[in-house]
């Protein structure tokens, strides 16, 4: 199959989730066999043509100079070369700026949709582009030839708002088998004796109610805010809670540090609630992080059993003044057993190949 993977920022990733699972399946998918392309931002920082395999495509986007504008330059001439690209299969990733051109696809190739989150929740949009948004999202879902969700919530949602049915593929990680507890010096920690978040520094994560909780207790440990911090939001924290305990380290991209953030960590704080399957939730799992996660059906339904919920500030206080890693082993061996056994890469890649074949064969 010749495929395409149209609506991220590009790989490697640099980004986020969109960037690192796009990654995993296209290399994946290239190691299976097929051609791949996917479609990269020319302000991406790797230049080169190709990346294991995988066939990159620069294309022009102007986000940098012109603002969120520039994601619908971006993605209209993305899908203008696509036409030109005799693909099999085009995955579009996610619908935020890129299915009012639905219409421009190419006819002869199978439109696979990746609905991602209820983007038109987030609290940061306004009225407008939330209905905005909720109009693009109903575009995806009738003019994509099938829909993914990442998580049986947005499967269920598809389907009660839209009678829309889908297949349920969620993100992978990798387990993590080695730590480099010399990164811990960089930023000044040891083992077990600091708390942490990773997050894009936005309201519907939970960041300010999570700080809230750790600024009130009685809990004397670093707590580490991993995220880009140089924003309106980021800052605002960053005045809100002057205190020496919270470290706003910002954005770390090296993986390998990140896996040793979380897997050293006491507790690991999961506040996101409007996505579908967070991947940085799956990576805290497979580095073996004891994780305290929003109450929504959303992480709940990947953790099951073997996590901790808060809903408030001041469950988030209880919750650090009184857990220790230590006591929670088992909590740790299960949520890495469901990375080797359920949200593995190889899985997902296999997932998507055989969806790919079998809408292929039924076009």
């Amino acid at each position: 199959m010749r495929i395409g993977l149209i609506g991220c920022r590009g790989i490697p990733n640099y980004y986020g989730g969109f960037e690192q699972f796009a990654e995993y399946l296209s290399v994946g998918l290239v190691e299976a066999g097929h051609e791949v392309v996917v479609y990269n931002s020319h302000t991406h920082p790797y230049q080169e043509s190709e990346y294991k395999g995988v066939e990159i495509r620069h294309i022009y986007d102007p986000e940098n100079r012109i603002g969120t504008a520039g994601q619908f330059v971006y993605d209209f001439l993305s899908i203008r070369d696509s036409r030109k690209q005799n693909f099999d299969i085009i995955l579009q990733l996610g619908y935020t700026s890129s299915t009012v051109f639905s219409w421009y696809f190419p006819k002869n190739a199978v439109l696979i949709t990746n609905m991602d989150g209820l983007e038109w929740s987030r609290s940061k949009y306004s009225k407008k582009v939330q209905k905005f948004l909720q109009y693009a999202e109903s575009l995806g879902v009738r003019h994509s030839d099938h829909l993914i969700a990442d998580s049986l919530g947005i499967q269920e949602y598809l389907k009660s708002k839209y009678g829309a049915e889908s297949t349920y593929i969620p993100y992978g990680a990798h387990v993590v088998k080695n730590f480099d507890e010399q990164a811990l010096g960089e930023f000044n920690l040891e083992k077990y004796q600091y708390n942490m978040l990773i997050a894009r520094l936005e309201p519907e994560n939970n960041i300010e109610m999570i700080l809230e909780g750790i600024a009130a207790s009685s809990v004397q440990i670093p707590f580490l805010v991993v995220g880009k911090h140089e924003t309106s939001f980021g800052e605002y924290l960053k005045g809100k809670f002057s205190d020496s305990r919270i470290r706003f380290v910002g954005a770390v991209y090296d993986m390998e540090k990140l896996n040793t953030l979380r897997g050293f960590s006491n507790l690991y704080f999961h506040g996101h609630s409007v996505g579908g399957t967070n991947p940085s939730l799956l990576e805290a799992m497979a580095s073996n992080a004891l994780i305290c996660a929003n109450d929504n059906k959303f992480n709940s339904t990947i953790l099951e059993e073997d996590a901790f919920y808060f809903s408030s500030s001041k469950d988030v206080t209880k919750f650090a003044e009184s857990i220790r890693k230590e006591d929670y082993g088992t909590f740790l061996a299960n949520n890495v057993k469901k990375i080797e056994t359920i949200y593995t890469w190889p899985n997902i890649v296999d997932s998507y190949e055989e969806l790919f074949k079998g809408l292929l064969a039924n076009k």
